[in-house]
C-alpha cells in the first residue's frame, strides 16, 4: 500500500457579487442578509428596489458575497417612496437605523442616494478614527494621502492611479488610526462627476463604470468600480509616506512645489471631517503624519505624467526613510 502524500491547501476564489445571479442578489438584499465590508467598517444593506440592486451589482461587482454578521457598524436600507407620491413620482429613501436623515431622491438615482447616504453615515458617526477628506492609495504598504477641496480633480486622479496599478484605499475618506498612525481602507466606488466621467472612460480599458445619472444634485455622476486587487486587500492598512495636495488645471505643465510643515498641517486639518470633534487626538495624529511625510502641492493636466511623478516621489520618500 502506498502512503498518500500531503496535499497542498486549496485556495478557492471568493464568490463575487458580479458572479451572483441578479435574482439571488435581490433576495439577499430583501432579507438584509448581505453585508458590505469596506475595510474599516461593515455596512448591512436592505433593499427591495430592483433598480438599486441592478446598479449596485455593476459597481460593487468585485466585492465578495458575504453573509451579514451579527454585528455591523451601520444598518441601512434603500426603499421606495410612501403614499400616492410613490406612484406619481417614484422615489428612493435612504434609512439608517430606521431613520431617514435627508430628503428622498428620484428612484432612478437610488445608487448615488445610497453612496451619499453611506458617506454621510461615515462622516457623522465614525469617530474612532481621524477622517481625512482625502484620497488614499498605496504601493505595497506605502501610502500617499491626497487632500483637496471639491473640484480640484482629486477623484479623477485617484481613479486614474488605481487603474495604473496603485492599490486604492479610499477616494473620499482617509481613515487614519490615531493609535498606529496607519491608514485603513474605506473602499467604495469612485464618484466621478461631469467631464471626469469621459476622461476616465477613455483613460483605461479596465475601467468599469456604472450608469450615468444625469442631473443629480452634484451634476452628471457615474461610479467607477474598485478593481479586485484593491478589494481583496481592504483589510490591509498602509503607512503614510507622502502628502499631496493636487489641483487640475487644463493645459498646465506639471508643477510640483514642496510645502513647509505648518502649511501642510493646516491643509490636512482643514480637509478633515472630524478634526475639531476629536481635538487633541486628531492634532497628535495629523502632526505625526506631517512630521513623517514630505508634502507637495501638485498642479497637473496630464494624468499619466502626474502618476509617474507620484511614483517617483513615493520611491524617494521610501529611500529617505530607509536612509534615516
Amino acid at each position: 500500500m502506498t502512503s498518500q502524500q500531503p496535499q497542498e491547501p486549496q485556495h478557492t476564489q471568493p464568490t463575487r457579487i458580479r458572479d451572483l445571479p441578479l435574482t439571488l442578489l435581490e433576495k439577499r438584499f430583501s432579507t438584509a442578509s448581505l453585508a458590505l465590508d469596506y475595510g474599516a467598517a461593515i455596512v448591512r444593506v436592505r433593499s427591495r428596489l430592483g433598480v438599486f440592486v441592478r446598479d449596485f451589482q455593476q459597481v460593487y461587482g468585485a466585492f465578495a458575497v458575504a453573509d451579514a454578521p451579527p454585528f455591523a457598524d451601520f444598518h441601512t436600507e434603500v426603499c421606495g417612496g410612501q403614499g400616492l407620491r410613490s406612484f406619481l413620482r417614484p422615489q428612493s429613501r435612504f434609512l439608517i437605523d430606521g431613520i431617514q436623515p435627508f430628503d428622498p431622491f428620484p428612484k432612478a438615482q437610488a445608487l448615488p442616494h445610497f453612496e451619499w447616504g453611506v458617506n454621510w453615515c461615515f462622516a457623522q458617526r465614525f469617530n474612532q478614527h481621524v477622517l481625512l477628506h482625502a484620497g488614499a492609495l498605496a504601493l505595497g504598504d506605502r501610502a500617499v494621502i491626497m487632500a483637496a477641496p471639491p473640484g480640484a480633480g482629486k477623484s479623477t486622479l485617484t481613479a486614474a492611479m488605481m487603474l495604473r496599478g496603485f492599490r486604492m484605499l479610499s477616494d473620499e475618506f482617509g481613515v487614519l488610526c490615531p493609535r498606529t498612525g496607519k491608514l485603513w481602507p474605506m473602499l467604495k466606488p469612485v464618484a466621478l462627476k461631469n467631464r471626469a466621467v469621459d476622461v476616465i472612460r477613455d483613460f483605461a480599458d479596465n475601467a468599469i463604470l456604472g450608469p450615468l445619472y444625469k442631473g443629480t444634485r452634484k451634476g452628471d455622476v457615474a461610479h467607477l468600480a474598485p478593481l479586485a486587487a484593491s478589494v481583496d486587500a481592504r483589510q490591509r492598512p498602509a503607512r503614510p509616506c507622502l502628502l499631496l495636495f493636487p489641483s487640475f488645471r487644463d493645459g498646465a505643465t506639471l508643477n510640483i512645489r514642496r510645502l513647509p510643515g505648518e502649511e501642510a498641517f493646516a491643509r490636512v486639518a482643514f480637509n478633515s471631517f472630524n478634526y475639531a470633534l476629536l481635538g487633541q487626538i486628531s492634532f497628535a495624529a495629523v502632526a505625526e503624519v506631517v512630521a513623517a511625510c514630505p508634502a507637495f502641492a501638485l498642479e497637473y493636466s496630464r494624468l499619466d505624467e502626474a502618476i509617474e511623478a507620484i511614483r517617483t516621489m513615493i520611491a524617494e520618500s521610501t529611500s529617505d526613510a530607509v536612509a534615516a
